[in-house]
């Protein structure tokens, strides 16, 4: 199946859940990370703010800002540069680049290159292979910052077998998928 006809597929599949699925799922997989030993060893969560029907991330980051941790959260600047930028207060947000929410502010750039990053995608397999939306901002963003550990959460439905991917698609270390969806 091609890139084009999986992302349809997987975001109908999205479309299709309900308020109540995609908060219990959200909850078991907030759990799940809360509970791995790269959050508990990071200083920095690099996440990104839940849009539509994607795995609610606000309750990690909140629970990182209260374990101490910095919270940052992605900016698009000129629809192409994707930049970090430190969040203190997860309400300092608004619709941004193709409506997702990111920081009202412009700054402060996030300076931590071993931050823990949770990757957003639409499909996943056992291997960190990874298919976004198809705008590349997280695979120009990682090129240019390499050494960062990447996790994903999905839905079990997100979940394949194998994808198929290009030389610069940049596939994450973790992958934990909620079985129950």
């Amino acid at each position: 199946m091609d890139k084009k006809a999986l992302r349809s597929q997987i975001s109908a599949k999205k479309r299709a859940m309900t308020e109540e699925a995609i908060a219990a799922a959200g909850e078991r997989l907030c759990a799940k990370f809360l509970a791995c030993d790269a959050y508990k060893k990071a200083k920095s969560i690099y996440g990104y703010l839940s849009y539509n029907q994607e795995v609610r991330t606000e309750p990690i980051l909140a629970q990182a800002l209260k374990d101490g941790k910095r919270v940052a959260v992605p900016k698009v600047f000129d629809k192409t540069m994707m930049k970090f930028l430190w969040l203190d207060d997860l309400s300092a947000v608004a619709p941004g680049y193709f409506n997702i929410p990111e920081p009202i502010a412009d700054g402060p750039e996030a300076d931590d290159d071993t931050a823990l990053v949770l990757m957003p995608g639409l499909a996943f397999d056992p291997e960190g292979h990874r298919l976004g939306y198809g705008g590349g901002v997280y695979d120009r963003y990682l090129e240019e910052h390499p050494d960062h550990p990447l996790i994903a959460l999905c839905y079990g439905f997100q979940m394949f077998d194998k994808l198929e991917t290009e030389k610069h698609d940049i596939p994450v270390d973790v992958v934990i998928a909620d079985d129950l969806t």
